[in-house]
């Protein structure tokens, strides 16, 4: 029988904080009345990512650990593990549990209604109801909301908040997608989300609780990047190379 739900957990350097997440997912999961798997995809971390999570083998049900030797890039792992699980629907989701598994219910309803991507979104501009447990400053707000706009202008209009690590697809819009994406790192929710529109899938929006972990991966020089990614993104899209 094929299974439910598959979680993706894309990790880097989470020694510290993935035992935590995996026993909140399996607390959570464990209770519903649906199958589900857990799939952690590490990134070649140079710490002992690997052998905690091998470690809670034996008390996280259904968990799988895909053991990458390299780093990649978040959008490579993200996309190997969402490829290679098995579920009816394939949610991935941040190793600091940021955003917590319960979310899930909420994009339930909207699968059902006929959405094949759902996404959560902590920008009231999105949807009313999103939130972020410790509001950021007003200078990062400010350079937040100037670098969604540019995302819009040049690849996804109307969704505020591409980068939000929290989004569920479809197997079927899992392989449609996924198999065609091409940016490795931190621009590819951007690259999924115009993939998306470009062929056609409705996309949800459900609004997260979002509690930011000051231990964030993402610096100045990700943020930089990810503009750049995003031009490639848009010249990838014109010269037909998604085809």
């Amino acid at each position: 029988m094929k299974t439910y739900l598959s979680v993706i957990i894309p990790a880097y350097k989470e020694a510290k904080r993935i035992s935590k997440t995996l026993l909140a997912i399996d607390n959570y999961l464990s209770r519903q009345d649906y199958s589900y798997e857990i799939i952690v995809v590490d990134d070649g971390s140079p710490d002992n990512t690997a052998q905690v999570v091998k470690k809670f083998a034996s008390l996280v049900r259904n968990l799988k650990l895909i053991d990458n030797k390299e780093n990649h890039g978040k959008g490579w792992v993200v996309r190997q593990g969402m490829l290679e699980a098995n579920g009816q629907y394939r949610l991935f989701m941040d190793a600091d549990n940021a955003t917590t598994i319960d979310h899930f219910e909420k994009m339930i309803p909207l699968f059902k209604q006929g959405y094949q991507i759902v996404i959560g979104t902590r920008d009231k501009k999105d949807i009313e109801g999103a939130e972020q447990a410790v509001p950021q400053s007003f200078l990062k707000r400010q350079l937040g909301n100037a670098g969604n706009l540019l995302i819009q202008l040049v690849a996804v209009p109307g969704i505020w908040d591409t980068q939000c690590g929290f989004k569920a697809f479809t197997a079927k819009a899992t392989k449609d997608i996924f198999g065609r994406c091409q940016i490795n790192r931190w621009g590819f929710d951007i690259e999924v989300l115009a993939l998306a529109r470009k062929l056609g899938y409705k996309i949800g929006i459900v609004p997260v609780y979002w509690i930011n972990d000051p231990d964030t991966r993402v610096n100045l020089k990700g943020y930089l990047n990810t503009f750049r990614e995003l031009f490639k993104i848009k010249w990838n899209l014109i010269r037909g190379k998604y085809e």
